[in-house]
């Protein structure tokens, strides 16, 4: 045994390198230099779209240059760090993420880079409370809870109303769940539905949805704009009306008239606040807030005092039919003025002129009497009994109390205004539609989502509580409105029977004019939040540049208040105004606001069951099955409340889909939505062909190059079996192989292949194609199929193959020439790689792992395949029940602790589940046993080169060669290649030997000792030394940590740039993964393959 001298390696000189392209990041060193600032810009591709460069964080302008280009424990990936950053290094530029305001880079431009670069951006720290769950009551809380949900009672009764506030609350309920589960999915910056609906069902779904959203917040804005004229003409300011009725039939129509003029006035109002001060609109909000809450708590607190005292509201009755209160003075025929019976105001509003005996009378007012009824009964009073059930009217129908006695007889036209009449005919679809638009507002956290502390537990948490605080109320006020308040006074819509009273305040506490005061400054707020929405919402459909027509609005003031989309937004809620009738604008927003639930709902059942790696919400309490359900919910409400206006949304939302997709939307957002049958996949397959495909909708798209044996089975089934499990029947995957030999005569070799590897696929469930090549190389058919497998977009990204085992025991090069050309090859491609090492050992597809580890090492960045491989393995069942641990290496330098929290954060942006770990590798000399190891390796690789044949020995060799070919081959993947092109020698060999001839023979056999000798002294080079080193201590960390792991993933270091090195290189993977019982070695593609945003 030789005695060996440790020599200390100097370390290379140092090199700077750029950071990986789209991440702008700081290394963790504690060099004490500041680092400069870098500002996030988005790039555009000259149509003003917008694109993202990382799907982590934009890129950057300028680049951290790094002091050292390599780690003495990192020696093994030093020739890419310029492509594959550290870990650390990564983290450190994601640490900052969560400091920049979500949504503003892509929605909103800057005015310039040294304007953004000096502006700080502000921290979110808004709460679940004050973030989404207030502005979600501020926004379901509105006109209809205090203008008609009386009425609503009293025409539908307490069981029908109550079924309609269920079906309601149950839709927006369903709708919220997976609201949840989208706006979890990562990232949601601010744009709400729209965002969370074109991001998941693409530009076409997106647009037609987001038009309908921005249509049904614009009426909503006309909606409670003509609640709050109503409240104001009809309770507040009743004199301030210009048009007046000439007969008591034309009351309906001047009422319309002052809707419109003062209903466009007050547009104009809140449109110039909003174009203003939009800041003010923010500011008032709490103060409409509180109004909302006071006028609902005023309600309770008058429904309960009932019991006791309730108020005076009497009701005059003529038989059993309602008269209009503020006609007379007296409820009475005849009043008693100094002992003298006289008329009353109503004798006389019935009768003609003269005396009680002479007079000519209404035959329905001589016939039956008046009486006088408590219009708030009180809760204790049992009138529930009365108003269980619904009592639908027709319009002009006069409104009676069935229990009262009357006698039936005709009545004088002239006498009909004196009675309360409906003014529309109801039936339970219409209420329906009424209704449905004060269970709208749910978005309103999503809509906040850039300003929450924690978006993803908020947003679910607070959207929830919120409906179920806001339907407890109305199934409560339901019931109390049915329990206290008589029914005719429920079915009085304007109040008329009590004085023109708003209905709902006539029970409050202790004023009626807390809920008129209150519920009229919460409609007016609610207007203004409305056209604050709208236009920012148009505008951001307008930036992502969809529709083409519609790019003018997305341009706005200096500050970036939407100008134009403001002022398309007011022309079209003044469409809503000129409608003048709540009844009539309620069911057309929420044609629009059903239209964008049904579609959020479609968008979260077609992620849940595509499956695709990107879907992996926070939010868990979620299911197909309910999103389904609340899409027919969706569906059946706009049919219920007015099938005609269903059709028309429909329609509108198709010709805007079409519109898009006949523009060619080029917008490419990981949608979900691809076709089954031929011409859908042919018209997929011609969209998939425009450009790469998104971050979010990268999954692995296997080639899988099988090697057969001479009986042309599969070797190593495992492999396909491995294919299976990470695959899990989605994607696609091409198994491939390669014979060697020519075309012509080996085409029944390659069928048989064929039918072998897909009796092979059938075995072990994989879904995929098979491809065969016949080529003289077996180097060249594997290039041949990295190059040509796929169809248009439908092409791999990542190649799977065998480990050549035996190749240390192999004197021939070609067992692992190819081997190490096929790694080149996917690296020239820009192709992800996996080598499963011992293969053979992985489980099976009827195994299952109760326990165990599925342990990483993530040592370089590499697009994320590490993050990405653990996740879907656990997607199926053999590694479902197995923990992910992360593992990265710490060097002395960096900051481990630091470390470990980015990594914690960077791992809970991406939705992954695993324990983090940081792996400190302190410097330390290189070890006797690495130098020991590196010589021998080098010793073996130079023995190898000497040991040259004769020139009779090489003819022979040939001779061999062709007797070979006489045979019928087949062609391995890695040991049975040409390496060069042999010509056949002649059949008999002669040779003449000369002095000269055997005087040389004799030099070379004298000059084996000397060659032996050179052997034994060689020194080894001082690079392979530090690889070796890099080698064996990653080898003694991981097993040190991972012996017991089930899977083991590590990124493979790139073959040397020297092919001199290429039997070292086998050596170092051969070394790194000692130990080891599965190891799966991965090397990325060179793009991003996971993204936090959704």
């Amino acid at each position: 045994m030789p005695h060996f001298t440790v020599v200390p390696v100097k370390d290379q000189a140092p090199s700077s390198y750029d950071s990986l392209e789209g991440i702008n990041w700081v290394d963790y060193r504690d060099t004490g230099q500041d680092c400069p600032d870098h500002q996030d810009t988005v790039s555009s591709d000259g149509h003003g779209n917008h694109k993202e460069d990382s799907p982590f964080l934009n890129s950057a302008d300028a680049a951290y240059k790094k002091n050292d280009f390599y780690d003495r424990n990192l020696a093994l990936f030093e020739e890419e760090l310029d492509i594959r950053p550290k870990v650390s290094s990564l983290l450190s530029r994601l640490v900052s993420y969560t400091n920049i305001t979500q949504g503003a880079k892509e929605h909103e431009e800057a005015e310039s880079t040294e304007a953004s670069r000096r502006k700080t951006p502000k921290s979110p720290n808004m709460g679940t409370l004050m973030g989404v769950y207030l502005p979600c009551l501020q926004n379901i809380f509105g006109v209809i809870l205090f203008l008609r949900l009386t009425w609503i009672v009293g025409m539908a009764g307490i069981m029908q109303s109550l079924l309609i506030v269920l079906m309601c609350c149950s839709c927006t309920m369903l709708t919220a769940i997976s609201m949840s589960a989208i706006a979890t999915n990562g990232v949601v910056p601010a744009g709400g539905a729209y965002f969370m609906i074109s991001r998941s069902l693409g530009p076409e779904f997106g647009g037609a949805v987001g038009l309908c959203f921005y249509l049904g917040t614009t009426f909503a804005s006309a909606m409670y704009i003509l609640g709050a004229i109503e409240i104001f003409l009809k309770y507040l300011v009743p004199q301030a009306a210009i048009f007046h009725a000439t007969d008591t039939l034309g009351s309906d129509s001047a009422m319309l008239n002052n809707m419109r003029v003062y209903g466009s006035i007050c547009l104009s109002l809140m449109a110039v606040v909003v174009f203003v001060g939009v800041k003010y609109v923010n500011k008032l909000a709490s103060l409409f807030l509180a109004c909302v809450i006071i006028s609902i708590v005023s309600i309770y607190a008058g429904a309960f005092k009932s019991m006791t005292h309730p108020p005076e509201f009497p009701i005059c009755m003529l038989g059993n039919r309602t008269l209009v209160r503020d006609r007379f003075d007296v409820c009475a025929k005849t009043v008693i003025k100094g002992n003298i019976t006289v008329p009353s105001q109503l004798w006389e509003r019935f009768c003609l002129l003269g005396n009680l005996s002479s007079a000519q009378c209404d035959d329905y007012f001589i016939q039956n009497n008046v009486t006088e009824i408590p219009g708030i009964p009180g809760l204790s009073s049992g009138i529930i009994r009365e108003n269980m059930w619904g009592d639908y009217q027709q319009k002009g129908e006069i409104l009676e109390k069935a229990g009262l006695q009357s006698v039936d007889a005709h009545g004088a036209m002239e006498n009909f205004g004196m009675y309360v009449s409906a003014d529309i005919a109801t039936s339970f679809t219409l209420l329906v539609g009424i209704f449905f638009p004060s269970a709208t507002g749910i978005m309103a956290g999503s809509n906040r989502s850039g300003d929450l502390r924690d978006a993803q537990k908020s947003i679910p948490v607070g959207t929830i509580l919120a409906i179920t605080t806001t339907s407890l109320v109305y199934f409560s006020s339901v019931v109390l409105f049915g329990s206290c308040i008589e029914g005719v006074v429920l079915r009085d819509k304007f109040g008329d029977a009590v004085r023109k009273n708003l209905v709902v305040g006539t029970l409050s506490w202790p004023s009626p004019w807390v809920i008129v005061i209150g519920s009229f400054f919460s409609t007016v707020g609610a207007g203004l939040q409305s056209l604050t929405g709208a236009p920012r919402l148009l505008q951001a459909i307008a930036k992502d540049n969809i529709i083409p027509f519609l790019r003018v609005f997305g341009h706005g003031k200096t500050n970036g208040e939407p100008t134009w989309a403001l002022l398309l937004t007011g022309l079209i809620a003044e469409l809503g105004i000129l409608i003048a009738s709540l009844d009539m604008v309620a069911p057309i927003l929420s044609m629009f606001f059903l239209m964008c639930y049904l579609f959020v709902n479609l968008a979260c059942a077609v992620q849940t069951l595509l499956r695709t790696p990107n879907w992996r919400p926070r939010f868990k309490y979620y299911h197909w099955a309910l999103s389904f359900l609340g899409m027919s919910m969706c569906l059946a409400l706009m049919f219920i409340s007015s099938w005609y206006y269903a059709i028309v949304a429909m329609v509108i939302a198709g010709m805007i889909y079409k519109y898009i997709e006949y523009q060619g939307a080029e917008k490419e957002w990981g949608d979900g939505i691809r076709g089954l049958s031929l011409s859908a996949a042919r018209y997929s397959l011609l969209r998939l062909e425009v450009g790469p495909p998104h971050t979010k909708n990268w999954r692995p798209q296997l080639l899988v190059l099988l090697k057969l044996d001479e009986d042309l089975h599969v070797k190593y089934p495992r492999l396909l079996t491995f294919a299976s499990q990470l695959k899990a029947g989605k994607g696609l995957t091409i198994v491939g192989s390669v014979i060697q030999g020519n075309f012509l005569d080996s085409y029944g070799e390659m069928q048989a292949a064929e039918q072998a590897i897909k009796h092979m696929m059938e075995i072990e469930r994989v879904k995929g194609f098979c491809q065969i090549v016949v080529a003289s190389k077996v180097r060249e058919g594997i290039v041949h199929l990295i190059q040509s497998c796929g169809l248009g977009g439908m092409k791999h990204n990542t190649v799977v193959m065998g480990w050549p085992y035996g190749w240390r025991q192999s004197e021939d090069p070609r067992a692992w020439k190819t081997f190490i050309n096929t790694v080149r090859c996917t690296t020239a491609a820009h192709l992800a790689l996996m080598v499963p090492k011992n293969v053979s050992f992985y489980p099976s597809n009827h195994e299952r792992f109760t326990d165990g580890n599925i342990d990483v090492w993530w040592i370089v960045h590499d697009g994320g395949m590490l993050m990405l491989l653990p996740f879907l393995l656990k997607l199926h069942k053999v590694w479902r029940k197995c923990k992910m641990r992360i593992f990265t290496v710490a060097q002395m330098d960096d900051n481990s602790i630091q470390m470990k929290k980015d990594l914690a954060m960077f791992l809970y942006q991406l939705r992954i589940e695993a324990e983090v770990e940081v792996v400190e590798m302190h410097d330390s000399d290189i070890s006797a046993y690495t130098y020991e190891r590196t010589l021998m390796m080098e010793q073996r690789s130079q023995m190898l080169r000497q040991m040259r044949l004769s020139s009779a020995e090489r003819q022979r060799e040939a001779q061999l060669v062709k007797d070979r070919h006489s045979l019928v081959r087949m062609g391995s993947l890695y040991s049975d290649e040409e390496e060069e092109v042999v010509e056949a020698p002649p059949e008999k060999v002669q040779m003449t030997w000369t002095r000269e001839k055997c005087e040389a023979e004799r030099r070379n056999r004298n000059n084996a000792p000397e060659n032996f000798r050179e052997l034994m002294s060689l020194k080894p080079d001082q690079s392979n030394v530090r690889r070796m080193h890099t080698a064996v201590k990653l080898n003694e960390v991981i097993v040190n940590r991972s012996h017991d792991a089930r899977l083991v993933l590590l990124n493979m270091p790139g073959p040397p740039r020297n092919t001199d090195g290429d039997e070292n290189y086998m050596e170092f993977l051969e070394v790194l993964t000692e130990g080891l019982e599965r190891v799966l070695l991965v090397r990325g593609g060179g793009r991003e393959v996971i993204t936090i945003y959704s």
